[in-house]
């Protein structure tokens, strides 16, 4: 089974502030929707609770919760206490790419085993409390990337950028 993280985040790996996004950029929730769709993705509990509660949990997908409380409860998912855990699920329901959808512990968690990386760049520095982690760029090389210009809905230009181990 394939691991792939997928994130947003800004020039200096912000990807969160106070448990929501510091930004709005329509096209890249769209490219989240459709490259997860079908899918299992695997999230930390904070980051679960950071959806609003009208996409919990995400449509279209197998939601897997990871939590150090034995005894949470997220309504539609399966919880784990440990990733390796969440990841035999998934191998044993046929999953051929689980996605990995933050928040940055768990990004940090499994960078180690990730065989791609799809990364929406975001053109600005901003602040926040939660970071993508640095990554080895001699262990994960560039395979592609697409150019999307600020617009009238989207407020800073961003790049989609796909990493895949070597």
């Amino acid at each position: 089974m394939k691991i792939t993280l997928i994130a947003a985040m800004s020039m200096n790996h912000v990807i969160g502030k106070n448990n929501d996004l510091p930004w709005h950029l329509p096209d890249d929730f769209k490219f989240f929707q459709e490259i997860t769709r079908g899918h299992h993705v695997l999230m930390g509990r904070k980051n679960y609770e950071s959806l609003p509660i009208k996409y919990r949990p995400l449509p279209n997908r197998i939601n897997l919760v990871l939590t150090n409380n034995k005894n949470y409860n997220a309504p539609n998912t399966f919880q784990f206490v440990s990733f390796e855990d969440a990841l035999e699920f998934a191998k044993k329901e046929g999953e051929k790419e689980l996605f990995v959808i933050g928040g940055g512990e768990i990004y940090q968690l499994l960078l180690p085993l990730a065989n791609r990386i799809y990364l929406t760049e975001i053109h600005t520095q901003l602040s926040g409390d939660a970071y993508f982690p640095i990554f080895d760029t001699t262990i994960f090389k560039e395979t592609s990337r697409s150019h999307h210009s600020a617009d009238t809905h989207h407020k800073y230009a961003f790049d989609f950028v796909t990493y895949d181990r070597i």
